[in-house]
Formats: structure tokens, C-alpha cells, sequence
């Protein structure tokens, strides 16, 4: 487990999954149908837990430039500055119960914030950094 620091907000787009985890992989091609690929940009999954046992599942991404989602009428949400908790797990398509496994270890550190949630960044076609933020 290392930490990372945010130096500033990210204001990302979101598609939300039918299910988890079924329905994740559903949110991500429609976040991906809606504007072109780019390496540049920043993709996520959000991840939280509901009042009623499930767990609620957004995919995310930036914008790379000014408006691009506005037409798509998509929920917003902050990820927030400030210093997280982290795991990188590499070649996560090769084992997906990975991601799951990274979170489980972050989560029942006494560090993190209880209001926040669980971020997956995308960071390359065989990187996820899980990541939770520590309290203030």
C-alpha cells in the first residue's frame, strides 16, 4: 500500500452500472460509446456502498477539452484533492478479482475517509490504481 496526493479536483462524467458487478462492464463501453477513445484521458470507476447492502457503481472519464459530454446530460462527480491510499494492480484484465482484492486491503485501513469511495484509475491499458482517500 503507498500514498499519492491529488494536487487538484477532477471533475469527471458518469454512466452508472445496472448492477455490481455485472453491469460494470455495460457502463464502460457506454461511457466509451459516447466520445472517441484517447490515451490522454482519464478513466475511473466509482465505487461505494448503498444503504441496502449494494454496492453502487459508476464509470467515469474527464474531459479532454471543454463541453465534450455536456450534450450527453450525464451526472457529475468530484474526485476530490488531497492524499489517498493506493494499490496499483497490473495486468488487471488477466485477473479482474484483483481490483476486488486491492480494495478490500484499503478499506480496512484506519486511515481513510469513512465518506469517501472506492476509485479505480485507469492509467493505461494494463494499469487500475485503486485508490481511497485518507482522512484530512
Amino acid at each position: 500500500m503507498e500514498t499519492t496526493t491529488l494536487q487538484s479536483d477532477i471533475l469527471v462524467y458518469c454512466v452508472t452500472a445496472s448492477s455490481f458487478p455485472e453491469g460494470v462492464k455495460q457502463a464502460h463501453e457506454t461511457l466509451h460509446s459516447l466520445v472517441p477513445f484517447d490515451e490522454k484521458r482519464m478513466y475511473f470507476g466509482l465505487s461505494w456502498p448503498a444503504g441496502d447492502g449494494r454496492i453502487l457503481y459508476k464509470a467515469a472519464a474527464a474531459e479532454l477539452h471543454p463541453g465534450e459530454f455536456s450534450k450527453h446530460s450525464l451526472e457529475t462527480k468530484v474526485i476530490s484533492k488531497g492524499g489517498y491510499l493506493f494499490i496499483d494492480v497490473h495486468d488487471f484484465m488477466k485477473d479482474i478479482p484483483a481490483i476486488g482484492n486491492a480494495f478490500q486491503q484499503l478499506i480496512h485501513d484506519s486511515s481513510i475517509d469513512p465518506a469517501g469511495f472506492c476509485i479505480e484509475w485507469y492509467m493505461g491499458m494494463d494499469l487500475c490504481r485503486c485508490m481511497v482517500k485518507k482522512a484530512l
